[in-house]
């Protein structure tokens, strides 16, 4: 077989049309929304309702909210926790910017700690040394699917008298020490995007098992009010609240989707180790890790790019969008996922959400130092990641994955080609 690489004009290592999308659509898929479209109640509904229970069911969860984001979800989690105006939040330094800007959303402070390079996830070591007497939770990110030790978390938390957040966007069926993500923090929040791994198109889904906390999210979740759409409503603003309520139809498909959700993650898990196996001995590539209690969901396959033994240290974020175009010419779904740590976005950065200053510098805010160079280790893993989802997905089996491997491993071996 000829090794030249595709972007150079050899042939494509995956055929076109090999990796099919997600999700997997079926007569029960359909079934179940057609019958939400042919009923009368396509704002909260019957299906919003049960698919509340349905899934606190499955998560191992007392009470669940159906949202129309994950990010509003994070939001209802802050709220939730009593965080408020000048309340310090801690967030991991390189997630999605949902993690740190649901913070903002109810004019609290963002402090950011750096991550660990292996996992990926906040760097529990560096925890206890961001929080101040300003501190009122925590946000845990287990990205890409992998959890955090939430044992280490939560002892750290409980010292200090601060509430926990799991965003869980990613993280479905994700396991601690055989104990399920979303069932560790106080409260937790759940994605239903198009990308995630129950996917209802859009939507998310706010979990907890203490009431009082239930009652609060809720209250920001429909307009402010105290009662829920299913009680007899007094239509009276009580707190600031938002219409972050799901709707009949996006929770009819969740709710068809979470019956299969079992068996996608055991498909995923074995399409993910069949791709670790193949990419065993490639050069320059960093693989993911699996620490010992953790169960990963695989929601994300990330790599990283040595950079030292590639000699592009210097440029290694221009490098790594080189690699990536070349795997993509091969027919690797791959890409870069977040291209910037969180710190570096120009809103925290300028630190103006709301115009003059604000929430950083209302009177109840204290100082935070936002300083690039305070975060090496996120940007090194930004610098260097490309990410891939959808071929470890069904209706994608261990083939295609083994074909991932081999079109990845033709790029690395013949990353010559590439370097100028």
């Amino acid at each position: 077989m000829e090794k030249r690489l595709a972007i150079n004009g050899g042939p494509r290592a995956i055929p076109e049309g090999t990796i099919q999308p997600w999700p997997p659509v079926d007569a029960a898929d359909e079934e179940q929304v057609l019958a939400s479209l042919r009923g009368h109640q396509h704002a909260f509904g019957p299906n919003c309702q049960a698919f509340q229970e349905e899934f606190a069911a499955w998560n191992g969860n007392r009470y669940a909210i159906t949202t129309n984001s994950g990010t509003a979800a994070l939001h209802m989690g802050l709220v939730a926790c009593g965080c408020g105006t000048g309340d310090e939040v801690i967030v991991p330094a390189y997630s999605w910017s949902s993690s740190a800007t649901c913070v903002m959303q109810h004019n609290c402070i963002p402090v950011f700690v750096d991550i660990d390079f292996a996992t990926m996830n906040l760097d529990v070591d560096r925890l206890e040394e961001a929080i101040t007497p300003r501190t009122k939770a925590i946000i845990v990110v287990h990205l890409h699917g992998l959890p955090v030790n939430m044992e280490r978390v939560m002892a750290i938390a409980r010292k200090h008298g601060l509430k926990v957040v799991e965003d869980a966007c990613q993280a479905h069926g994700a396991r601690w020490r055989g104990k399920k993500v979303g069932t560790w923090g106080d409260c937790a929040a759940f994605s239903c995007n198009q990308n995630k791994l129950l996917c209802s198109g859009e939507g998310g889904i706010f979990v907890t098992d203490d009431e009082e906390m239930l009652a609060k999210a809720q209250s920001l979740w429909s307009f402010g009010e105290s009662r829920s759409p299913v009680e007899s409503r007094d239509y009276h603003v009580y707190a600031m609240g938002w219409m972050y309520r799901n709707n009949d139809l996006t929770a009819a498909f969740g709710r068809a989707q979470l019956r299969k959700l079992d068996g996608y993650l055991e498909a995923i898990r074995a399409s993910a180790a069949v791709l670790t196996e193949n990419l065993q001995g490639v050069p320059h590539l960093i693989l993911p890790v699996e620490p010992e209690g953790a169960r990963h969901n695989w929601y994300n396959y990330t790599l990283r790019f040595d950079m030292e033994s590639l000699g592009h240290v210097h440029d290694a974020s221009a490098f790594r969008y080189k690699l990536v175009e070349a795997m993509q010419a091969e027919g690797v779904d791959t890409g870069v996922w977040q291209g910037y740590i969180l710190p570096a976005m120009t809103v925290f950065q300028a630190k103006n959400g709301y115009g003059k200053g604000c929430p950083w510098d209302c009177p109840h805010a204290a100082p935070v130092d936002y300083s690039l160079e305070r975060f090496p280790v996120a940007q090194r893993h930004c610098d260097t990641h490309t990410g891939m989802t959808v071929p470890l997905r069904p209706p994608n089996g261990p083939e295609v994955a083994r074909l991932t491997a081999a079109a990845i491993r033709k790029v690395m071996e013949n990353v010559e080609e590439l370097q100028c």
